[in-house]
Order: structure tokens, then sequence, then C-alpha cells
């Protein structure tokens, strides 16, 4: 059958815990009618208050029901994806009834729109004069901020970091908010960022320390923009807060055609915007992608990103000294699952690997690092340790990877920040276990 994932894949598409278990109830093929399935979507009639029609799009995981819910995907899409998982059977191919062809249908001219789009916006001429005064005005402000911003690390490190723990929270919101104001976010980010460190670890003026020496570095690069190689100019703009659509990534940055594995992710929340990190390692190619993803409350991710799936597809990556982040160009075929880990390396070749992506771009916030073999060992902090060395893992409880392991050295994938590993899938016995993507993962 076209449809190829795990039950825990599909409940890892579910947007929190009550999805779940409602699901649950629903994966009998006995609670639907009219099940079927063809090469390009599953679909099915269920009974509750009214018929629901609900239907899933393979190649990209999309649902759409007729119920009310505004979760996406709904307990009805859930469901007829676990019925497709647990009783293939139940679902037979057949010729799409004409609600569910509509929906494709709709589906398919909304992507010949998109493309077409990007097309006219590439070749649509550009005023020239007004981009410049544009750009003009907005440099001379982040060249305030920036002059701002310099002034007010001077004096922070004029009197010491130490009296920066006595700092109130708005000490450094509010330098946050000037940078935002001068159209600099990234910056503003950054120094965000170090204010939630403050206090918060033995080692926290360390780590502090260095994120004010990247700061500095970034204004340092932004004052000699000129002189800069191309592709390092795109991450220090990106660092400040400059941002690139989505089209002129597809027309200016590498576009790779690859099997893309879904090796980890994270889901994380604020001010009630979900944020999905994901990281996607090509077969053949070996490039690391890292895929940022935003939705407003239960609202769907544009892209379903399941960890332990793999789907051919083209991935056009933003231009930078070292190419990461990017975004799905074209897929070219469903996600299956494929619970194979990426090649691996030795802690020692995953450090070296990370020391000369710091060379290319000094002020990297993270990697992706797939070990071929370690073992985790518990302690303070707790350690993953393979034949080359170890390296700690982030504070926090590891028993769900101690207990997949078994004390045995399995492949372990993590975001490496400089200090702390951060574990998102390891694989034992020809199955992936995430470790960091969510409630009910």
């Amino acid at each position: 059958m076209p449809f190829a994932l795990s039950t825990e894949q599909v409940l890892a598409l579910a947007p929190d815990t009550s999805s779940v278990a409602a699901a649950k109830k629903l994966a009998k093929p006995g609670a639907w009618r009219n099940l079927g399935q063809s090469e390009s979507a599953l679909w099915g009639e269920c009974q509750g208050s009214a018929l629901y029609q609900t239907q899933v799009a393979l190649s990209d995981l999309a649902t759409k029901c007729s119920c009310p819910s505004r979760k996406f995907p709904c307990k009805h899409a859930l469901g007829l994806l676990l019925v497709a998982v647990s009783s293939p059977a139940a679902v037979p191919a057949a010729a799409a009834p004409e609600w569910v062809g509509s929906w494709l249908g709709k589906r398919a001219k909304t992507e010949e729109a998109r493309q077409a789009k990007q097309e006219v916006a590439v070749q649509k001429p550009v005023d020239q004069k007004a981009q410049a005064r544009r750009a003009r005005r907005r440099s001379e402000g982040v060249e305030a901020g920036i002059a701002q911003l310099e002034a007010w690390m001077e004096d922070l490190m004029r009197q010491g970091l130490a009296r920066a723990e006595s700092e109130p929270p708005s000490f450094w919101d509010q330098q946050a908010r000037r940078l935002v104001d001068a159209q600099a976010p990234g910056l503003a980010a950054r120094v965000r960022k170090i204010g939630g460190m403050v206090g918060t670890s033995r080692n926290w003026s360390e780590r502090a320390l260095d994120e004010l020496g990247m700061l500095a570095l970034i204004t340092h690069a932004w004052r000699r923009f000129e002189a800069l190689d191309a592709r390092l100019q795109h991450d220090v703009r990106r660092s400040i807060g400059y941002t690139l659509d989505q089209q002129s990534v597809v027309a200016h940055g590498d576009v790779v055609e690859d099997d893309w594995w879904v090796t980890g992710e994270t889901t994380s929340e604020e001010e009630q915007v979900r944020m999905q990190r994901a990281w996607l390692v090509g077969e053949a190619s070996g490039r690391t992608a890292l895929l940022l993803q935003f939705a407003a409350g239960a609202a769907r991710f544009a892209e379903a990103l399941v960890v332990g799936t793999r789907f051919r597809g083209r991935l056009a990556f933003w231009p930078s000294a070292h190419p990461q982040r990017a975004l799905v160009a074209e897929r070219m075929g469903p996600a299956v699952s494929h619970c194979v880990p990426p090649r691996g390396a030795t802690i020692a070749a995953a450090l070296d690997r990370f020391a000369t992506a710091l060379g290319n771009v000094p002020w990297l916030e993270r990697e992706l690092i797939v070990l071929a073999s370690a073992i985790v060992v518990p302690g303070e902090p707790w350690q993953l340790v393979d034949d080359s060395g170890s390296l700690p893992l982030v504070k926090g409880a590891h028993d769900v990877l101690l207990a997949v392991g078994g004390g045995q050295p399995a492949p372990l994938a993590a975001e490496w920040d400089g200090y702390e590993l951060h574990p998102v899938a390891t694989w034992i016995e020809g199955r992936v276990v995430p470790l960091a993507g969510g409630a009910h993962g």
C-alpha cells in the first residue's frame, strides 16, 4: 500500500495528548464507512454527531475533515491513519470519490499557482531606486542600533559580569527592545538569550561571556561587511535579523535533490506560537538540513516531518558560508517509514566537523551530529561516551535514553551547541526512538 508509517509515527503528528487518546478510540475499521485509498490519498467517513468525511493526502500528509475541530490533524484524520496502519485490508484500493478528488484537485491548483507566483516573482522587474531607499533607511537604523549595543556591552563589561546577576529582567529586555526598534531582531534575540542564562548554572558567566563575544563579532563583521565573502555576508545579515523570502531562497540558494531522512525534531511554544526545528539528512549527499516551521495555536505545520520517515524531494538551502537552514522546494514522493540511522561518526570526528563549521560561521548556534555508536553514562553531568571521547548531555532526565540503550552502544543523533548535547533520536533493534519531539511522542 502507498501509506507506510508506524503507529508511533502517526501519533507523532498529533497536536496534543488528548488528540492521541481520541484517535485511538477511532482506530477500528468498525468506526468507519467507505474506507479507501489511491496512490494519492486515504479517505473514509466516520459517524459522530454527524457523518464526517475525512481524507489524507499521501504526498505530504496534509489532512481535511468536515468535522468542526480546529486541531490539525483532527482526531478523525489520526484515526483514519491508524486504521490504515493496523488494518490495511480494511482500506482497499479504489477510485477516489468526488469529494476527495475535488479536494486533491484544489490542492494541485494551489500548488500550481504557488509555483507560478514564484516564477513571476523571480522575473518581476524590481524598482531599484525604491529598494535602495528602503535598504538605506534600514541600514541607518541598524547602524544606530549597533552603536548603542556596543556602548551597552562596553558598560556591561566595565562593571563586570558579576553585577549582571543582580540586574532585573528588564535590563536585558529594554536593550532587546531597542534593537527591535532598530530593525535588528536577530541581535535582540541574542541579548534575550544571554539574559536567560544569567544565574542558571555554575558556569553561566563563561557562557554569557562567549555569547557577548559572538555579539561583538557580528557587529564587527557588519562594520567590515563589504570586505566579506558574499556567502558570509548572508550570514551576517541573517544574524542581525534580515530575512530572505522563500522565492529568493529557491532562486539563489543551493537546491539539492535527494532522499531525505527526518532524523530529529523538537517543538517549543512561545506566546501561543509553536516552532518546530527539524533535522534532515540526505541519503546520497550526506547534507544536513535544518527546517524551521511556525504555526499559531493548534494549526498544522506546513510540512509534516515525522522522525523515522524518508521522502524524495528537493531542498533549497539559504545562502551561507555553512549552508544549514533549508526549505522543502518540492516533494517528489510520499513519506515512508525508514527506521535506519544515517551514517554516523565518532565523537572526535563530529567535533572536528563542528570546528570546521565554526571556522566558516563563528556564531553558529547549533549543529546536528550523528554518532555511529555511543553509550550513555549517568552522572553529574550525564555523558555520552565512545572510544574517541565523551560529551556532556544537557541537564535533565535521560532515563528513556538509558532504558532504550540498556547500557549498550547505539547510534544517536543530537544537537550540539558547543557546550551540551541535546539528544533528538536513537535507533535500537530496527526502530527509531524520538527523544525530543514533544509530550505525546
